[in-house]
């Protein structure tokens, strides 16, 4: 983007015009005046600010005094405006599109059109000028984008040995032996663990789980700890030098989770949702948890990411948090779920925080709770049993008495309550709960506790329509169904797939008509974009469905402007910001992303080109954090 100047060039002391480098406050080096005794600088000094407090108001918005971040060259106050007149989406209850937007600090000024801005500039500050940064030919602004459902510090710990793509077994150990041959702190010892994650059995043409005796093929890797996540982090497939460490502390049956066993009933090295707990993983260092978290954020900012709903903070991850929020290097906004694993109330373990840290972007008052597992492991708690394997309905993690007691003691302490469900069994429990808990207390109403189901994924037709007249926030990752529609007919059947991935009707049905959009990422990619393409097309990226190019059940999909909602202002409401974030209007936050293509107008962006798109500048509190402007 080039800037240009509007208004009389402002010159400061040093003679250099329209400098942002410096304050107009400071003295030339080269030009010092005359020396004054220390009473009479402090006399002087205490003079002009009063004079300036008079003329101009409270520091704060003192815009001409030119703030400059230590790492980038940008005023203050500024203005962005867009070549067409409409390039600004401003995501207000109109839905409208301005010109230009005006920044202060780290929120939004005005918004308008060119000669507004210039205008309300000249009368503020006329012998000021303003600097204005001009987006590129084609470019629009968003607000800052939200995934209102992800793993934060997960999505860096995946990247050391991401396993998506793998067709088959032999290619999991493929990346394996590279993995170790790469690392020679592994290589060479062997009491080393190898942690991973991304296998999904149902990309395999066995389409069956793996073993341990699988990692004994490859020499490299026998006798190792192996313990690798499926995709969808509900299952960990391990080697025996895991399996040997643990065999006498595995119990036959396990509440809530499933160890796959042979025809001998010996574990064959697959662990399923709570059964998952006997394996001795290794918590990560303070170190490894810094290098995953600055992997996050730059891969978060280089998407469009502001903010973050952080779906499953356990205490060590929100101390983390919480350090780096107090020392100011916080620099993406975090909304965490809490989460300790246990079936007692243990929100007294939790500290709520508002606003937090130095720049007050941290927040924690909402915690995660789960009732199943995933559709992919067979996990999700069924009605009836699956299609494709009658033998079982899924998996309750906890019961519903259990469920319901946690339910209820952290809706008596103000908490909001966030419940994983996948299943329409789940969904059901859950919504049974919510609805009790609101209807037979005199707490909160659901307005101001805003209890939320995350994923939502598969309902009977009736809880579709009751989920939203409950008033619960259903928190959807429009990927899932993109990534799930080539085997979710196969689980399901072709009458409960009806109610599965239902988008439209979810949000159709919505009291306040929020639906909030996320990824799940690590499970999914992070890019927010990947969400905004599956959730209106309903097509792989490769452009292509079980149904052809129509799209998977295509009367699910959302407009453009509705997805667009759902993953800034649904989120920011979502998490109890929506009078801060979501929007580009006056005296919100300036958080916004930079595109270089209008992906919200279909009718210069085609579908097939949404994926291609390019984030050309993000901003968080006013400031560049990606890009440039």
């Amino acid at each position: 983007m080039d800037t240009q100047k509007s208004a009389p060039a402002h010159r400061d002391p040093s003679g250099d015009p329209n400098t942002s480098s410096k304050s107009p406050l400071r003295s030339s080096p080269t030009h010092p005046g005359p020396r004054l005794l220390g009473i009479e600088w402090l006399l002087l000094s205490t003079m002009f600010v009063a004079a300036l407090f008079m003329h101009y108001g409270p520091p704060n918005i003192w815009p001409f005094l030119n703030e400059i971040s230590p790492h980038q060259d940008i005023p203050r106050a500024y203005a962005v405006c867009t070549p067409s007149e409409a390039g600004i989406y401003t995501v207000d209850d109109e839905d409208s599109k301005v010109e230009c937007m005006l920044v202060n600090g780290d929120k939004i000024a005005i918004t308008g059109t060119r000669d507004e801005m210039n205008a309300y500039w000249s009368a503020s500050y006329p012998d000021l000028g303003l600097k204005i940064f001009e987006a590129s030919a084609g470019s629009v602004i968003v607000p800052g984008l939200a995934d209102s459902h992800a793993h934060f510090l997960e999505w860096g710990f995946k990247q050391q040995l991401p396993l998506e793509g793998a067709s088959s077994v032999n290619d999991i150990l493929e990346k394996l032996k590279a993995y170790v041959l790469s690392h020679l702190d592994v290589r060479h010892d062997h009491s080393r663990w190898i942690l991973g994650m991304g296998w999904d059995q149902t990309k395999w043409p066995s389409a069956t789980f793996p073993t341990a005796d699988d990692f004994d093929r490859e020499p490299l890797l026998r006798d190792r700890p192996i313990a690798l996540s499926r995709v969808d982090a509900h299952a960990l497939w391990v080697s025996h030098s895991v399996l040997k460490r643990i065999k006498d502390s595995l119990p036959d049956t396990i509440d809530g989770g499933l160890i796959v066993r042979d025809d001998q009933h010996r574990p064959t090295g697959v662990f399923v949702d709570n059964a998952m707990e006997f394996i001795p993983v290794p918590e990560w260092t303070d170190e490894q948890t810094a290098e995953y978290f600055d992997i996050a954020v730059r891969d978060a900012f280089s998407v469009g990411l502001t903010s973050v709903h952080d779906a499953m903070s356990t205490p060590h991850h929100i101390e983390f948090f919480k350090r780096m929020a107090d020392e100011g290097k916080l620099p993406i906004r975090l909304y965490l779920m809490g989460h300790i694993s246990s079936e007692e109330y243990w929100g007294k373990n939790l500290t709520r925080l508002i606003d937090y840290g130095l720049d007050g972007r941290l927040n924690l008052r909402s915690v995660k709770l789960f009732t199943d597992g995933a559709l992919g492991s067979w996990g999700a708690a069924l009605l009836e049993p699956y299609t494709d394997d009658p033998t079982t309905s899924g998996l309750m993690r906890i019961s519903e008495p259990k469920l319901k007691a946690l339910v209820e003691h952290f809706y008596a302490e103000d908490w909001q309550v966030n419940i994983h469900c996948i299943g329409d069994r789940a969904n059901k429990v859950a919504i049974d709960i919510f609805e009790d808990v609101l209807t037979s207390s005199g707490g909160p109403s659901v307005d101001e506790w805003r209890p939320r189901i995350e994923h939502a994924q598969i309902m009977r037709l009736e809880d579709l329509e009751r989920v939203g007249h409950v008033g619960i926030i259903t928190s959807v990752q429009p990927t899932h169904a993109t990534s799930d529609m080539w085997y979710a007919e196969t689980r399901l059947g072709p009458e409960r797939i009806k109610g599965a991935y239902a988008y439209q009707s979810l949000l159709r049905n919505s009291r306040k008509g929020i639906l909030p959009l996320g990824s799940d990422f690590p499970v999914e990619g992070i890019n927010p974009l990947l969400g905004f393409y599956a959730s209106v097309s309903r097509l792989s990226v490769s452009g292509d469905s079980p149904n052809g190019t129509n799209g998977w059940y295509i009367s699910e999909s959302l407009t453009r402007t509705q997805a667009l909602r759902g993953m800034t202002r649904d989120a920011a409401y979502a998490s109890f910001a929506e009078h801060s974030l979501g929007m580009l209007i006056p005296g919100m936050k300036a958080d916004f992303v930079i595109l270089d293509r209008d992906i919200v107008d279909e009718k210069k962006v085609a579908v097939a080109d949404i994926l291609g798109t390019k984030v050309l500048g993000t901003v968080v509190d006013g400031r560049i954090v990606y890009g440039s402007l």
